[in-house]
């Protein structure tokens, strides 16, 4: 296959039926302006021809990150699969309209926890944060609007490498790197 985006989506599919606990988990790494690394887990949204889309705060920061450098890397692990794919390039953000779709998705309470959360920034209390909340619950109805420091962001992959384990530890690497015209592949050694 030399399409690696369809092929993560056959493999993430495989995940998913496989039994892999939360098969969209993945490791996005990031760096500041300086280069000083950092990487946490998110969760994918969805994969497509366009790249891998996440959600979060702006503010975050993972978002302040890549507002400096609009670089990153992603990794997903299916231990079940013996399967790792990483993922690095450019990174941007998707316009209000795409983050408003995904927003309307979500359930009432992660949106007051998401809007009641200043991401990344000390807390007073758990308790304070849970009241905040509450009241935006109340305050709209359950229908909390998007605040403007959170949305979606898009990965635009320029290599994506699939890794599948083997028992010798002759494991199978195969990089693909974005060409002029779809993707260059070649076998690493693993």
């Amino acid at each position: 296959m030399t399409d690696p985006i369809a092929l993560f989506r056959e493999w993430f599919e495989e995940a998913r039926a496989s039994g892999a606990e939360v098969p969209e988990a993945m490791t996005l790494a990031s760096a500041d302006a300086e280069g000083r690394p950092s990487a946490r887990m998110l969760l994918l949204k969805s994969a497509d021809e366009r790249g891998f889309t996440f959600f979060t705060g702006y503010e975050s920061r993972k978002g302040r990150e890549l507002a400096e450098n609009p670089r990153a890397a992603l990794v997903f692990y299916w231990r079940p699969l013996g399967r790792q794919v990483r993922v690095e390039g450019t990174v941007r953000r998707l316009s209000a309209e795409e983050s408003d779709e995904y927003w309307a998705t979500r359930p009432p309470r992660s949106r007051a926890a998401a809007t009641a959360s200043r991401q990344s920034e000390p807390l007073e209390s758990l308790e304070a944060l849970g009241a905040d909340a509450e009241r935006l619950l109340a305050e709209h109805g359950g229908d909390v609007p998007r605040p403007e420091r959170w949305g979606g962001y898009l990965l635009e992959p320029e290599a994506i490498e699939l890794w599948q384990h083997r028992d010798d530890r002759l494991h199978a690497r195969v990089r693909y790197t974005r060409a002029r015209e779809g993707w260059h592949a070649e076998r690493l050694a693993p």
